[in-house]
């Protein structure tokens, strides 16, 4: 049994990582799939035929396109969920995200897990799960809570040390103003700040902060 229980207006940390610590995204292609499922099973109507039609045609227009291209497209009207920050790295992942429906960030999940799972184990070859067992959730309870773990999951890539700052797998380009992206509610963040750039100095030193620290919260941290 889960122990966390979701419920409506509140907010959550959902993480998980690939299974014996694999890597989940290895190209381009990958994280752009993932990023396109998390706009296109992100609504309230069940997924059906033609749903799937649309993630394979938005899908395919993304990968021809780009990332930034993937992600400025609306989202869906109806949505389960309102995702709010996101990262994406290799072996794993941290979105932050607001229950609209009920049963919504259960049912977005198991929309998005199984999804990309399906995708990647047959553009692989592979078979079985691929990630380690069901997704990892946290209530973010307070305010300042909110406002940290943002700049922890926008700033992710850089605490684990993977990439440069400007990783654009990640809501961060977004919330800095360097990038037009759609696909997060950017507004319960930034709204707290008096423009992107006090963000963006808030989000620097907490990221350093959690990178100085990682070593002694290892036991708290996905690798």
């Amino acid at each position: 049994m889960r122990k966390t229980i979701f419920a409506n207006q509140e907010y959550y940390h959902i993480y998980n990582r690939g299974v014996d610590k694999r890597e989940v995204f290895t190209s381009d292609e990958d994280y752009i799939r993932f990023i396109t499922s998390m706009r296109e099973f992100n609504v309230i109507e069940p997924i059906g035929s033609l749903h799937l039609k649309n993630i394979r045609d938005n899908y395919k227009k993304s990968v021809s396109g780009s990332t930034a291209k993937a992600l400025a497209v609306e989202p869906l009207t109806h949505p389960l969920v309102e995702i709010i920050a996101y990262c994406l790295n290799p072996n794993h992942f941290h979105i932050i995200l607001k229950q609209i429906q009920d049963g919504g960030i259960s049912e977005f999940m198991k929309r998005l897990s199984g999804g990309y799972t399906w995708h990647f184990n047959k553009k692989y070859e592979r078979s079985g799960a691929l990630f380690q067992g069901r997704f990892k959730s946290i209530h973010i309870n307070t305010n300042e809570y909110l406002l940290h773990l943002s700049a922890y999951v926008n700033k992710n890539n850089f605490i684990h040390g993977y990439s440069n700052e400007n990783w654009k797998y990640s809501s961060y380009l977004d919330y800095i103003g360097k990038r037009n992206g759609k696909l997060c509610n950017k507004e319960i963040i930034l709204g707290q700040f008096k423009d992107e750039k006090e963000y963006e100095d808030f989000m620097n030193k907490t990221g350093d902060y959690f990178k100085d620290k990682k070593e002694e919260m290892k036991g708290y941290l996905l690798e």
